[in-house]
């Protein structure tokens, strides 16, 4: 359970528990056998990366941490610009998504990836430069946008990306 405002929802903060490492936890509902957190697929931008990664130049930025299945390059386009795609279709390669939500962010980014060492300032920098209102839940830490497969096919490298 992250200490820092706009972590989670304060309904799922209400129901914390303190589990026996004596740390504060939460639970919630995916589906079984699976680990969404929400949306089929998750995009993440590199301007919104850049952006984070320069309130907080210590932090490691990498697209890993945040575990997308898109990583769009949108060179020196705005920061966060995906969350103006909410409701629209994407199409990328020869597959058609539309974009569902924000994606609020949980502690897994500030973790250890393989070589990408545990940075509790990397969530903190989220939380401090882009917390935006989700659903009914407030306003949370956000970086990305989930969305949904309209219609699938193969998405490779390099290839072309274009909205509605």
């Amino acid at each position: 359970m992250p200490e820092y405002e706009g972590g989670v929802p304060d309904a799922v903060r209400a129901t914390a528990f303190v589990d026996g490492t004596g740390e504060k936890i939460t639970a919630g509902k995916v589906a079984s056998g699976t680990f969404f957190d929400y949306g089929r697929v998750h995009l993440v931008t590199t301007s919104s990366l850049t952006r984070l990664q320069s309130i907080y130049p210590a932090g490691d930025f990498d697209p890993r941490r945040f575990r997308p299945n898109l990583v769009i390059d949108t060179g020196k386009g705005p920061a966060f610009a995906e969350d103006g795609w909410q409701d629209r279709q994407l199409r990328v390669g020869e597959a058609l998504f539309r974009v569902v939500v924000p994606t609020p962010r949980c502690v897994v980014p500030a973790l250890g990836h393989d070589e990408l060492g545990a940075d509790p300032g990397i969530m903190r920098a989220i939380a401090r430069e882009h917390r935006i209102h989700v659903f009914d839940l407030g306003r949370l830490a956000c970086l990305g946008v989930y969305l949904d497969v309209l219609e699938p096919g193969e998405v490779r490298l390099g290839d072309s990306i274009t909205t509605d």
